[in-house]
């Protein structure tokens, strides 16, 4: 059949299809791109590091070479063998439900969705493994049925093959529909390549979706479910080029992430900024942070309320000001504590104890503090815990933000102890602290306001500077989302977008 047999996507009317049935191929169709080799190769590093990532590269050249010269299903057979054989099938569902929705809700076809949202039912053919893709089409996009390649396990092990009737092209395809469906025709059948064609000429009507070098993105933000919480360590989609940079960049890396880490531990904290420049981090510094509190003059310290991006904010604020901050921390590495050139003081989530250590640590100096009590890595703010506003009326709320370029220096899931080090591994990190002004004693407890009250205004006014926005979310709602824990206990992976809540 040639391609030239259906409409364009362009001709497909999306008015008055609430009732109809929409079948759609995933790459080059729902998605832009054409080549799932970037999803393949984030299950391959963030399951098996970079060796699996190298394997995957290396047999990239082999996939390519079979998918054109033999068959499609034959090179996308060496992708799966090459990034799944041997992993535990819960990492990979692990990864697929915390890290992959995020990189695919960025590639989603414009015109592709404009028609596959207006239909009430929809169904989405696939090559790829379902395990891969199914959280990210029925939790972030609505879709109803999967229908995709079945990966073959062994005692709870992927092995690298596929089930039959084998990886899920051309015909494949439209005997997966017709099991799906049987007799019945769904209304639109959307495809690519000439592989779609079996299942779009059973559809009452089929589009072609056309291969275009700037296709637009429906922007992620307005999907049904916004993206607020995704883990993984890779910042950009590994492209073979990115992922070829990364797998080279890696021992390069983690040397330099030594040095800045040692720089920052040994140095007297009024160098540390010098030697952070001198070694490509980059420290912004806005507003003006108040001076040291004086023992001799009875003035207590000041908390120092941040937005929290990394574990490594209360060292990049010390770092802006010159003199190191004790920090409270909670359920942190004993590595990143013994590497910290700061003071760190574990919160027992006892709150008696709490205050009253942070009350005396407050009595002979200043103490910073993230109240939303993890990381975000969206522009996001989690709720702010209120303990910190009954404690005392000194407060400075500082907005934090970084920027990385490689990787992220936060993970929900595997061990914490590596988050300074991925940070430090970017080529040029940077951090930017802003201090805002000092809350005024009327709008603090000593002046009779409740310490959520006080809590909700820092957290708006931070978000208003950075302008983020504002969420009710906690801690045990990110790891519930991303670990299927509340962050102290490791459990199965579960994930459960979430909406947007006000403050």
């Amino acid at each position: 059949m040639a391609f030239n047999a259906f409409p364009t996507i362009e001709q497909c009317a999306s008015v008055g299809r609430e009732k109809h049935t929409v079948v759609a191929d995933m790459d080059g169709t729902l998605l832009r791109g054409r080549s799932s080799f970037p999803y393949f190769a984030l299950v391959a590093y963030e399951v098996g590091g970079v060796l699996r990532l190298l394997f995957l590269l290396l047999a990239s050249p082999i996939a390519g070479l079979l998918y054109y010269f033999v068959s499609e299903s034959a090179g996308i057979q060496v992708l799966i063998f090459s990034s799944f054989a041997g992993m535990k099938v819960s990492d990979i569902e692990s990864v697929a439900r915390a890290v992959l929705p995020k990189f695919y809700s960025s590639d989603i076809h414009l015109e592709s969705w404009r028609v596959f949202s207006s239909c009430g039912k929809r169904c989405v053919l696939t090559a790829n493994p379902r395990i891969m893709v199914e959280a990210f089409l029925k939790d972030l996009l609505g879709v109803d049925m999967v229908v995709g390649s079945e990966i073959a396990t062994y005692r709870g092990r992927a092995t690298g093959f596929v089930r039959r009737p084998g990886v899920l092209v051309g015909d494949k395809k439209a005997d997966g529909l017709r099991k799906a469906f049987g007799e019945a025709q769904p209304e639109i059948g959307l495809g690519d390549r000439h592989t779609d064609f079996p299942f779009m000429a059973m559809c009452k009507e089929g589009y072609i979706v056309p291969p275009k070098p700037h296709v637009r993105a429906f922007p992620s933000e307005k999907l049904p479910k916004p993206i607020i919480f995704h883990d993984g360590r890779l910042v950009q989609k590994p492209t073979p080029l990115m992922a070829l940079l990364i797998v080279l960049w890696v021992p390069i890396g983690f040397i330099l992430a030594c040095l800045r880490i040692a720089a920052g531990a040994l140095l007297p904290m009024p160098l540390v900024y010098y030697a952070f420049w001198a070694l490509g981090v980059r420290v912004t510094v806005k507003g003006t942070p108040p001076p040291p509190a004086k023992k001799s003059t009875g003035q207590s310290g000041v908390l120092f309320v941040c937005s929290h991006r990394t574990l490594l904010d209360p060292i990049f604020l010390s770092t802006a000001l010159g003199r190191p901050i004790p920090a409270v921390t909670y359920s942190v590495s004993r590595l990143s504590e013994f590497i910290s050139p700061i003071k760190t003081v574990r919160l027992t989530r006892d709150r008696a104890n709490d205050a009253s250590m942070i009350k005396k640590i407050l009595e002979v100096g200043d103490l910073a503090i993230c109240p939303e009590g993890t990381t975000c890595r969206e522009p996001f703010l989690l709720r702010f815990s209120a303990l910190f506003a009954e404690l005392t009326d000194q407060l400075v709320p500082v907005a934090m933000v970084n920027r990385m370029s490689m990787f992220h220096g936060t993970a929900a899931r595997g061990w914490k102890g590596m988050d300074p080090f991925y940070f430090f591994m970017n080529p040029s990190p940077a951090y930017e602290v802003t201090f805002l002004n000092k809350l005024p004693l009327e709008l603090t407890c000593g002046s009779g306001k409740s310490s959520h009250e006080v809590a909700n205004y820092i957290q708006r006014v931070i978000a208003a500077t950075l302008s983020y926005e504002c969420t009710n979310f906690t801690r045990k709602d990110k790891y519930k989302a991303l670990a299927g824990n509340d962050g102290t206990v490791v459990g199965k992976p579960s994930y459960t977008p979430n909406k947007v809540m006000g403050c």
